[in-house]
């Protein structure tokens, strides 16, 4: 007879916690979900969990960052018409959104955009790489690409914010194509039109007390 029992530590386990982190956190938050919920999900000893991540914070950090698959955004964008690559943008990118994995990051990226540290990676980490990648791809002024990258993730960012978590009127219930549409030019603007002077960079403030 076969012995049953919690699963070994090996890379299917570490996916079976994955997996069930994504849906916990999805379906609790960050605050509301828990170790051992993971665990009894995944069907692992806590312990497990924490060997393969370390803590909550950083397994969070870990579903998070794998949910924002940039590879899929830019897959195929490229084909067609330069003038219309900002339509195509967002068109791929809700029509990502709303798929089957839609549900899940918008959960984790309201968790994420509450919570400041997740904020912060969301901000440093996630959007960069997908527009740097993205204004690279155009092949734009090496000396513009950084701004661009910027308000290029401003743009998307506070898409996602006005269409699915605030659900600001027409903008969510309106059809893909047209907020494609009305966004669209804003984005082609960023990625390829003319732009005023950047900013000067702040400088630090020194603490001398």
């Amino acid at each position: 007879m076969t012995r049953r029992g919690r699963r070994p530590a090996n890379s299917q386990t570490r996916a079976a916690v994955m997996g069930a982190a994504r849906e916990t956190f999805a379906a609790r938050g960050y605050l509301g979900a828990t170790i051992r919920q993971i665990a009894a999900t995944a069907g692992v000893d806590p312990s497990l969990v924490l060997y393969f991540f370390g803590s909550k914070d950083q397994l969070f950090r870990t579903v998070l960052t794998s949910s924002v698959d940039g590879r899929q955004l830019l897959s195929q964008l490229f084909d067609g018409p330069a003038d219309e690559l900002g339509q195509r943008l967002v068109t791929r990118f809700l029509r990502l959104w709303e798929g089957d994995a839609g549900a899940t990051a918008s959960a984790l990226l309201r968790t994420a955009v509450t919570e400041q540290r997740f904020g912060t990676l969301v901000r440093e980490h996630i959007a960069p790489a997908v527009t740097t990648t993205l204004v690279e791809r155009v092949g734009v002024d090496p000396a513009q690409a950084s701004v661009r990258a910027a308000l290029l993730a401003s743009q998307l960012s506070g898409l996602v914010l006005a269409r699915y978590l605030l659900r600001i009127e027409p903008i969510a219930s309106a059809t893909i194509d047209w907020v494609a549409a009305a966004i669209g030019p804003t984005i082609q603007r960023y990625l390829t039109g003319a732009l005023p002077t950047p900013p000067a960079t702040a400088p630090p403030v020194l603490n001398t007390g």
